[in-house]
């Protein structure tokens, strides 16, 4: 499994967002993703864009209740969204996060891989290489990639 360690500054995600129990977000997290995928159209000239015009990238931007980027604890918030212009402003009933500047550890996963995956990297792959987590994993799903793999960013150092 390839592991590859980026920077990332700051970015803007606008989505729709969500609260509930950690251990129950398979069944709140789904219904977030319905209603910005409904409603795409009220936010697409708000999307951030590469040099081909395609969308840079799609976020299930996770933090906890406090909205401090820090991991989820008992409870979690969700923002299922899209990377925007900085400058955005999100329309009625949508909200926008702008995520901090950290070195991530990103790897590949399925929506099948994906607990196995998580688990590898919080138990064995970050322990391993000396990487603490400092901050909410994100989801990252690239528009131009149909066969439903995603990618995980484990958070370990704030830039």
């Amino acid at each position: 499994m390839k592991v590859d360690i980026i920077n990332k500054e700051s970015f803007s995600v606008i989505g729709k967002l969500g609260q509930g129990l950690s251990n129950e977000g398979f069944k709140w997290v789904a219904p977030l993703w319905q209603e910005a995928n409904s409603n795409f159209n009220e936010i697409s000239n708000l999307a951030k864009l590469d040099d081909t015009g395609s969308i840079i990238g799609i976020w299930g931007a996770m933090s906890d209740i406090d909205e401090k980027f820090e991991r989820w604890k008992e409870q979690g918030k969700y923002l299922a969204g899209c990377e925007v212009v900085d400058n955005a402003v999100p329309p009625t009933s949508w909200t926008k996060w702008v995520i901090p500047s950290y070195k991530y550890a990103v790897v590949k996963c399925t929506e099948d891989t994906f607990g196995t995956i998580f688990n590898y990297m919080i138990k064995e792959y970050l322990p391993q290489h000396e990487y603490t987590i400092v901050g909410a994993v994100h989801e990252f799903y690239d528009p131009k990639c149909t066969n439903g793999e995603l990618y995980l960013y484990f958070p370990i150092e704030k830039l």
